[in-house]
């Protein structure tokens, strides 16, 4: 019954869901508008035509992806044959998907989850298993997958104290999610007993650490990084990196440049906003500014004081590039942003308080004083100034960033050997 709520109030308010993705964002980012049509199942014929059934990966946005990239290049390493599908709901998402994999994965938007659309989709599909990352956990598509004996997967699961609170509130629904996951893999413990708070069986969870710690970066991305020192730095300025910032953010971030400047007027901020609609606003803010900029995308730069950071894919090798990294999202109240993408090139992390997306990193990357947590703009502009007058303290920072990393390794070669269970006989 309360699945049947739940759809039905999703059905009354599609038309708000449409003008919002198609009209709203659409105006935004022209992505929203294409490939609207898988929005509510309706698959390309080209992702159902390989005779083996695919293993389905859903991926949020562009975090997620990137956090199951190692994941999904191990398995088709160990299994080459293997037809797989990666969902997701955002343009940016879709083309880090395509940037990463190219043509070696089909691509497809997740359908919203009316009962229809994701039975539509499911139908035609046909998938083996669905692997879900993180929290993703939509009550239709995971009922009828479990109805269907597709195997629901849960992986990378992590779960704040926020959100268990959010599904006790809907405890009728949050009972049809949990009955529903076939097998779940956890962050730690911590995370573990919340969802079996929640209803999950207990032998169905299993701790297995973050895979976003599972990063090792490759000859050619070190190779890419050695590049952009040498066009950005060449070891003869300072370097920070404010990646993912948000709107009120992005003011925080150039006020605080613009202090550090008085002290050390040669350093240069590449400032990365998260979503690309912000580009040309951030644009705008800088023209406004008393700071220099050039634009990324055009390829111009000259000594700026800032760099404008508006292409895609490009993230982890400008923090890779820099000094010190800091991680946005977290001087407001967004939660924050990964830190290990920075902290995997050896990058050492300055963020804001706001962290509880990732309180399953930032606890064990601040022990390990690897990152460092300011409360404002002013702190932060202070803490640039400490950095960049004391490289040996900014070098160390990065050092213990990236033996945090390879201390938390390990969680991808077990959730490897969790997937590989479910996976069907080559026929």
């Amino acid at each position: 019954m309360a699945r049947i709520f739940y759809s039905f109030a999703l059905i009354i308010i599609s038309p708000l869901i449409v003008f919002y993705l198609y009209i709203l964002r659409g105006k935004k980012n022209q992505g929203y508008r294409a490939h609207f049509k898988e929005r509510f199942g309706f698959v390309s014929k080209s992702l159902f035509t390989v005779k083996t059934k695919p293993l389905v990966f859903h991926c949020a946005s562009v975090g997620e992806v990137l956090a199951a990239t190692p994941l999904i290049k191990a398995l088709q390493k160990a299994h080459p044959n293997l037809n797989i599908l990666i969902t997701c709901n955002t343009p940016t998402g879709r083309e880090q998907i395509l940037s990463q994999f190219k043509n070696t994965v089909a691509c497809s938007y997740l359908p919203i989850d009316f009962p229809f659309a994701t039975a539509r989709f499911l139908k035609r599909i046909k998938p083996q298993a669905l692997c879900i990352l993180e929290t993703e956990l939509w009550p239709n598509l995971m009922a009828i997958s479990h109805k269907k004996n597709i195997p629901v997967l849960v992986i990378n699961a992590r779960l704040s104290e926020k959100s268990q609170q959010g599904y006790q509130k809907v405890a009728k629904l949050t009972h049809i999610i949990m009955r529903s996951i076939t097998v779940l893999a956890s962050h730690n413990k911590t995370d573990a007993k919340r969802f079996i708070e929640l209803g999950l069986e207990t032998s169905k969870s299993h701790v297995t650490g973050s895979i976003k710690f599972d990063i090792t970066p490759s000859e050619e991305q070190l190779a890419k990084v050695l590049n952009l020192k040498q066009l950005y730095s060449n070891n003869e300025r300072f370097v920070w990196v404010a990646g993912s910032t948000h709107p009120v953010e992005h003011e925080l971030v150039l006020s605080a440049h613009q202090e550090l400047l008085k002290k050390q007027p040669n350093a240069l901020l590449i400032i990365a906003p998260r979503h690309p609609e912000q580009f040309d606003k951030v644009a705008e803010l800088l023209t406004q500014s008393p700071l220099s900029f050039s634009r990324r995308s055009q390829n111009n730069y000259n000594n700026e004081q800032v760099l404008l950071a508006d292409t895609l894919g490009e993230l982890q090798y400008l923090y890779g590039a820099a000094n010190v990294s800091f991680i946005g999202g977290s001087l407001i109240r967004r939660g924050g942003h990964n830190p290990l993408e920075s902290a995997a090139f050896s990058v050492g992390v300055i963020t804001g308080p706001h962290t509880y997306n990732f309180d399953h990193v930032y606890p064990e990357l601040t022990k390990l004083k690897g990152a460092v947590v300011v409360d404002s703009n002013d702190e932060l502009a202070k803490q640039l100034i400490t950095f960049s007058q004391n490289t040996k303290a900014c070098q160390t920072l990065g050092i213990k960033a990236a033996q945090c990393v390879t201390k938390n390794q390990g969680a991808i070669q077990k959730t490897l050997n969790i997937i590989n269970q479910y996976l069907e006989p080559k026929p």
